[in-house]
């Protein structure tokens, strides 16, 4: 965030900060008495922890930096801060709109626009019999572009099914194969050094070794079908031993999602963007039980079964059809296996003149016995 200050002199002047902090105080050194908080022409503003003391907090302040989704709660969707700036004089015609805002949350992929005027904000005093309104209010806007934050995908896809052995794995390096020489086994005594899973400040993953090499895998399985229902588990593993996901989201879009009967492991909501479509529902951890995906190792993971009604006019297991057609983590789209590496329905010729065979031999058998 930059600023524009009415005299040159001046650097862009911070005197007081609620809920949030500058990362930085900057040269200060004109002032003697009443030290400002912030003295940097383009200051970074940070969160405050949860827990703060009450005299640093402010309405839906101190949430660490994570913010969850609308639709998971609304009231742990907004963080706010309080800040007292210097030299904006006294009235709206004096106050300087702040420029080149940048958002990083926690990394890049943020594009953020210029401050905006919008109606002044209006305030109540405790007992809701006073009113009064600020001297100007602003909105930034700012989008989130996957592609700009990473080249690779952040997040992979398997599959696997009741009526085939075999697993479809997640593509080969899809999420890149840049970290394939720092990664570390599963079994490494490195696991054990001190330190290991401690976040850096640039965000640098530390990957579990994989043939994907992603730090979020995602395995949809077909466990059962019954007359009028079928039964899906979806387990989230963690491979990044220096990420803790808070507040984690999963949406999924499936033609089914329309006829949700039970989840039972996670909270569920579905997302309607269009009247006459439901094929798309948001899946995340109930709170205080499997919110939180611990980074990799044994408990890197969270998973939960779906139940489904039968449509009986749309429902097959054939083609794939009962696997999702987009997954996404945490707002980035999940890398799925190609279409033609699905799991399969076995061949019923193919098994019945196996098993024809099988009973030709057995009674050859017996005849040579006898």
């Amino acid at each position: 965030m930059g600023c524009d200050v009415l005299d040159p002199r001046w650097l862009c002047l911070i005197w007081s900060m609620v809920g949030a902090q500058t990362t930085e105080q900057g040269d200060c050194s004109k002032f003697k008495g009443n030290v400002p908080h912030c003295c940097k022409k383009t200051p970074t503003v940070v969160d405050l922890l949860p827990g703060v003391p009450y005299n640093q907090q402010f309405s839906n302040c101190c949430k660490g930096g994570v913010v969850a989704a609308w639709g998971q709660d609304p009231t742990a969707s907004v963080s706010a801060f309080q800040v007292s700036v210097g030299l904006a004089g006294t009235s709206n015609k004096t106050v300087k709109l702040p420029k080149n805002f940048t958002l990083l949350g926690p990394g890049p992929g943020y594009t953020c626009g210029p401050a905006k005027i919008v109606p002044s904000t209006t305030f109540f005093t405790p007992d809701r019999r006073r009113k009064t309104q600020a001297l100007m209010t602003w909105n930034v806007t700012c989008t989130y572009s996957q592609f700009l934050a990473r080249k690779n995908p952040s997040c992979c896809v398997s599959f696997s099914s009741f009526y085939n052995n075999t697993i479809t794995p997640c593509p080969s390096c899809a999420c890149g194969c840049q970290s394939k020489n720092n990664c570390i086994k599963s079994d490494s005594k490195l696991l054990n050094v001190l330190g290991i899973n401690t976040p850096r400040k640039d965000n640098a993953p530390l990957l579990q070794c994989t043939h994907h090499m992603c730090p979020i895998r995602v395995h949809w399985h077909v466990k059962l079908n019954y007359k009028d229902y079928w039964r899906v588990k979806i387990a989230i593993t963690n491979f990044n031993y220096r990420m803790n996901y808070t507040q984690w989201t999963l949406v999924a879009q499936h033609p089914n999602l329309n006829n949700v009967t039970q989840v039972f492991s996670f909270d569920y909501k579905p997302l309607v963007p269009y009247q006459s479509i439901n094929d798309t529902g948001m899946f995340y951890g109930m709170k205080f039980y499997n919110d939180l995906l611990m980074e990799a190792g044994p408990l890197g993971n969270v998973q939960s079964e779906i139940l489904l009604q039968k449509n009986k006019e749309t429902f097959t297991l054939k083609q794939g059809w009962a696997f999702p057609r987009r997954v996404y983590f945490n707002g980035d789209e999940c890398m799925l296996p190609p279409p033609d590496a699905y799991p399969f329905l076995p061949n019923s010729a193919f098994t019945n003149s196996a098993s024809f065979s099988i009973l030709i031999a057995s009674l050859l058998l017996l005849m040579t016995v006898w």
